[in-house]
């Protein structure tokens, strides 16, 4: 009984030891790691940035396989966040700041222990530098899962070292794979669009894409317009030199509208045309390669493409229905040069009541209007035949000069 006594007492100075040994512990933690990453600075910060990506990279993922996510509405820039609950605790993320492809801030609470999250992408030799930075104040109970497990620099530094490692495969896999397709000329019909027309660099076309989209979804549903397919991109100019391009990002629409004038938005109509196709399956960083393809086809048939607009983009399969990038499915149009129609004229004889004269009007219709030709047959009119009278010549006497013989 007595041993039982010292037992329980150990126990209990062991326990005060540890915990006056935690307490008086530094509570502050700064842990810091770096990786090139295989991959454009532009694709390594866009995949980062969604955080729906982060169950691919994420080791913690691997070690909870029982996680439980659960995304905001919000999932890319600030304002985007998702929280979790796993074997070790419950957790949450929340993005507060971005500066487009090169860091990004953000705030997390595991337990008890919040902390500040940063990133940074810097070009280098041989991809992208990433640096996945965190400080914060642990908690008591981490201060013991701390001391327990070699440190917190020990314990968060491997979780970053792996996600680094994972990110490097899983961008190399879903950043570098994809095909274009060649589908040659096809038809394309009528669409009406709503939209909105800018100037952009043709880097930061898909970011404005994420931004306009939803404004001009939200006008349809206030408005009761019905929306019918996919959102697309009309690129009325593209500059590789300068990187500037003029384009309109549309929802197609049932009906024709008009939207009055000083609106941000506008209304128009894609008229039927043939065009040349193709097809990218994969991240939008591959999107020149199926434009130039098209173009390529062009050139070795000897067609001219329409010269006031370079191409169409259309979004058949986009990141708002799957988060892998390999899986994405864009169509490309390069619409051709509209057939000219020649003029047709309508010639409608009149006749008038009066039967010595006869009026032929000639109508112009414009090229783009083509109408229909109706043909009246002429009215035989006899001709009024007047008798003239002969005029009676004067008679003319003869008088007879006198001989001289």
């Amino acid at each position: 009984m007595r041993i039982l006594k010292y037992l329980i007492l150990l126990v209990l100075l062991s326990f005060v030891t540890l915990s006056i040994f935690v307490a008086t512990q530094k509570g502050e933690f700064n842990i810091e790691r770096s990786k090139v990453i295989n991959s454009s600075k532009s694709s390594v910060y866009n995949y980062v940035n969604d955080l729906k990506n982060w169950e691919d990279f994420g080791s913690w993922m691997e070690e909870d396989t029982l996680i439980k996510i659960v995304y905001a509405p919000t999932t890319i820039g600030p304002g985007a966040s998702y929280s979790w609950e796993g074997n070790e605790g419950s957790g949450k993320m929340k993005t507060l700041f971005v500066k487009e492809n090169d860091s990004i801030a953000q705030k997390m609470s595991f337990n008890d222990t919040s902390s500040s999250v940063s990133w940074s992408f810097k070009d280098t030799v041989g991809g992208t530098k990433v640096t996945w930075k965190t400080t914060g104040e642990m908690s008591f109970f981490f201060k013991i899962y701390a001391a327990l497990n070699g440190g917190p620099d020990k314990i968060i530094g491997q979780m970053y070292e792996k996600s680094l490692n994972n990110l490097d495969k899983a961008l190399d896999y879903e950043i570098n794979t994809y095909t274009v397709k060649e589908y040659g000329l096809v038809k394309r019909p009528n669409i009406y669009y709503i939209g909105q027309t800018f100037t952009s660099e043709i880097e930061k076309v898909y970011k404005n894409a994420k931004i306009a989209t939803p404004n001009i979804n939200g006008f349809c549903q206030e408005n009761n317009i019905s929306i019918t397919g996919k959102p697309f991109i009309i690129y009325h100019t593209y500059d590789l030199i300068k990187q500037i391009t003029k384009i309109t990002i549309c929802i197609p629409i049932k009906t024709e509208i008009f939207i009055s004038p000083g609106s941000d938005l506008n209304s128009g109509k894609l008229e039927a045309t043939e065009a040349v196709k193709t097809v990218l399956t994969g991240d939008y960083s591959h999107m020149q390669k199926a434009i130039d393809k098209g173009i390529a086809f062009l050139n070795k048939n000897q067609i001219k493409a329409d010269p006031t607009i370079s191409h169409i983009e259309w979004f058949t399969l986009d990141r708002n229905e799957v988060k892998n990038p390999s899986k994405w499915v864009t169509e490309i149009y390069i619409p051709l040069t509209p057939k000219i129609i020649a003029p047709k004229v309508t010639i409608t004889p009149t006749v008038t009541p009066t039967p010595e004269t006869v009026e032929v009007k000639e109508e112009e219709t414009p090229i783009a209007t083509p109408i229909s030709i109706k043909v009246h047959p002429l009215k035989s009119i006899k001709p009024v035949i007047k008798k003239i009278e002969p005029k009676k010549m004067p008679v003319i006497e003869k008088r007879e000069e006198p001989s001289e013989f």
